[in-house]
């Protein structure tokens, strides 16, 4: 078994003070435990039929493009808005202190495609919660969401559940 809570960083005060920014870029770094983690994710899905990999900004592209690639699926970016060149939906998602805008190209999922849903940490919900609106706006079926991470504090991962996703996490942090 590996130890998925060693191999990454903890940052204290960063982007602020009393956050502590868990940093993933370690264990991507570290092709042991990359592999590993990528297979942990990818292993209940397997036998699931899963047409795409919905990777959003910015890690979620570097697991989903992965596990896409281990399920031999196809990958979706889910981009923050204006970085997309094709017609786009959007939808606003709320942030720690804020709202923010992300979207994916119309084409991207068809009605009824199997998505499975990925970045590298759910805290409180509002990104990944974001990237599921929009995925079923296009009439796409959530397979399940990973993460790297979960910050149960925060709440995240029961919002998705709430929404009848089935969410998977490699290791919990206590805390912000």
């Amino acid at each position: 078994m590996h130890d998925f809570a060693a191999a990454i960083r903890t940052i204290a005060d960063y982007p602020k003070p009393g956050i502590r920014f868990r940093d993933i870029t370690t264990l991507l770094a570290d092709p042991a435990i990359f592999r590993a983690a990528v297979d942990t994710l990818v292993a209940p899905y397997k036998n699931e039929d899963v047409d795409h990999v919905a990777g959003i900004e910015a890690r979620g592209f570097i697991l989903g493009g992965a596990l896409a690639h281990q399920l031999s699926a196809g990958f979706v970016p889910i981009r923050k808005k204006g970085k997309l060149p094709h017609d786009t939906v959007r939808v606003a998602y709320s942030l720690e202190y804020g709202v923010d805008e992300m979207e994916m190209h119309r084409d991207a999922v068809s009605p009824g495609q199997r998505v499975l849903l990925t970045d590298d940490l759910i805290a409180t919900g509002g990104t990944a919660e974001g990237a599921v609106k929009l995925l079923r706006e296009l009439g796409a079926e959530i397979v399940a969401a990973c993460f790297v991470i979960d910050l149960p504090d925060l709440g995240g991962r029961k919002k998705l559940e709430a929404l009848g996703v089935d969410v998977r996490t490699l290791v919990a942090f206590a805390g912000h």
